[in-house]
């Protein structure tokens, strides 16, 4: 899923070679913004043509594609043998991943961008949780589509809703992190937080770290019901969603830069410049930190340092966000292809 786990924390528990190589690419028909859920052997990644493809990780080559209702942003989710996902023409999706094969749509009233996050009811029954246009978070039954619940906000819902400890929580166009009860629908808190906000955030501890469009990074405490440090540098917004470890935030800027900051306080460690906005949402994989940026390069820096380990140059804006599994590394970019690299064969 977007982000690697319903924490949305961006880290992936593998490793990538110090100078990875292109192993294979697929070309889609349009811009791929989306992001990849890879689960075993097999990519599912959306694209603006409609699409919705499940590729072979091995080679690249297709399994299978669903022709959707319209452009694909978000990125898909795969739980217990289906895969959800959103269009820009409203409607919400389940397949069978093994197939393709539909199994229920939901339409909302205006589009989704959002990337669907999922959580577990007492009865052990999965929920599907996806924020859209409209204003609106939903909670489905991951089985049936069924609504379970609606939670309604002040503007439109663009980025995914992060899940810890039985809350769901997430910032909206209307300025505010929304903190819901993920079992009831019901209003936890809402925190002011001085900005839209358009990106995702990534929940650790309590903790919703997420950028905004007042140019600056936030760590809203849930609990104390408030904002505990803000970071801000030059006047450009955050669009990239923050990667969290132990002690580290990485997040992308509309600055062009890749910044580092300590969790606990968000000083600044180090930051890492690129020629084109950072739109990308960067992944944490052991000591190296990946990206895309909107100077049509895929970069590796050192987690540790900022340096730059490797770039690879693709040529097209790359919005979409790496996805690491099993030693490959997939992104998608505004050429329309997906791109894998691992190590030499």
């Amino acid at each position: 899923m977007f982000r690697g786990n319903p924490q949305l924390t961006g880290v992936a528990q593998d490793s990538l070679p110090e100078k990875p190589v292109l192993q294979w690419t697929f070309k889609t028909g349009a811009a791929v913004k989306s992001s990849a859920a890879i689960v075993g052997q097999r990519v599912f990644i959306g694209s603006t043509d409609s699409n919705l493809y499940c590729l072979n990780l091995a080679d690249g080559k297709s399994v299978w594609a669903f022709k959707s209702d319209g452009p694909i942003e978000g990125s898909p989710l795969v739980l217990d043998g289906r895969v959800y996902f959103g269009t820009a023409n409203t409607n919400l999706y389940a397949l069978d991943a093994a197939t393709g094969k539909p199994l229920w749509s939901y339409g909302m009233d205006d589009k989704i961008l959002s990337s669907p996050n999922w959580t577990i009811g007492t009865n052990g029954a999965r929920s599907i949780l996806v924020g859209g246009y409209d204003f609106k978070l939903y909670s489905f039954d991951a089985v049936t589509g069924k609504t379970n619940w609606t939670f309604e906000t002040g503007n439109y819902i663009n980025g995914t809703p992060a899940v810890g400890n039985g809350m769901t929580a997430f910032g909206g166009c209307d300025a505010v992190v929304h903190v819901v009860d993920v079992l009831k629908g019901s209003k936890v808190k809402e925190v002011d937080a001085g900005a839209y906000i358009a990106a995702s955030g990534s929940l650790v501890d309590d903790v919703l770290y997420v950028g905004h469009y007042e140019n600056a990074v936030i760590a809203v405490d849930l609990k104390e019901g408030k904002i505990r440090w803000t970071y801000k540098d030059r006047g450009f917004p955050y669009f990239s969603s923050p990667a969290v470890t132990s002690d580290r935030i990485i997040v992308g800027g509309r600055d062009r830069r890749l910044h580092c900051l300590k969790r606990d306080t968000g000083e600044v460690v180090w930051v890492f410049a690129t020629r084109g906005k950072v739109d990308s949402s960067p992944v944490v994989v052991g000591d190296k930190v990946a990206v895309g940026s909107d100077d049509g390069r895929l970069y590796m820096v050192s987690l540790a340092t900022g340096n730059e380990l490797w770039n690879y140059e693709i040529g097209q804006p790359v919005q979409s966000s790496p996805a690491v599994s099993a030693g490959h590394l997939i992104v998608g970019a505004d050429d329309g292809v997906v791109y894998c690299f691992g190590a030499k064969n």
